[in-house]
Formats: structure tokens, sequence, C-alpha cells
């Protein structure tokens, strides 16, 4: 899995970096067929306080890929948000190619 994490008008420091790759460990217990995963955390230059740490990211899967993202005041707390979000798309299409396998002939006989 080839993991890129960047940042837009910020710099992306050591702690934030592994709070990220401490997050989507959750996703890659999940399903483990990621191809590659591209994180961009941002600032977002607005005249209003609220919402303006922003983090968005880019699955790569077999077959698919998966875009979230997430607004807050709180960069870490964007990222927690982020990360439920890749979670439920991620097991959601997990759920949905094991209900589309083919079933053996030899169970379809019994």
């Amino acid at each position: 899995m080839n993991l890129t994490i960047s940042g837009h008008h910020m710099d992306v420091t050591p702690a934030l970096r592994s709070y990220v790759e401490a997050k989507l460990h959750r996703v890659t217990r999940h399903f483990d067929q990621l191809i590659s995963v591209n994180v961009l955390l941002s600032v977002e230059k607005q005249k209003e306080k609220e919402r303006r740490q922003k983090a968005e990211c880019n699955l790569q899967l077999k077959g698919k890929n998966i875009f979230a993202e997430c607004q807050d005041q709180d960069l870490y707390a964007a990222i927690d948000e982020l990360v439920d979000k890749l979670d439920r798309q991620v097991v959601e299409h997990k759920n949905r190619t094991r209900a589309h396998q083919a079933v053996p002939a030899k169970h379809l006989a019994s």
C-alpha cells in the first residue's frame, strides 16, 4: 500500500503523520486490498473561523476508488470524522463484493 500524506497551506508534522497512519490502520484492518491512499490536509483561508480545517482522502482499491472529505475547527476531529466515513464506505464495498461472489455448484445441490 502506498501512503501519501500532504498538506496544503500547512506543514505536515510528524505527530500529524503518525496520527493519520494510526487512524488509517483501522481501515486496513477491515480491508487489506488497498493499492494506494492519498491524504490531503489543508487549512482553508476563509474569514469565518468555523470549519476551516479540512481533511480529504482518496483510497484506490482493486476495481474502485473511494473519496471522502471532512471539515472541522480542529484538524484532529476532521481526521477522526474522515476515517469514520472511509471505514463505513470500505465495509460497505467489502460486503457488496462478498455478496456477489458465486456460490459453488456443490453447495447448491445439497
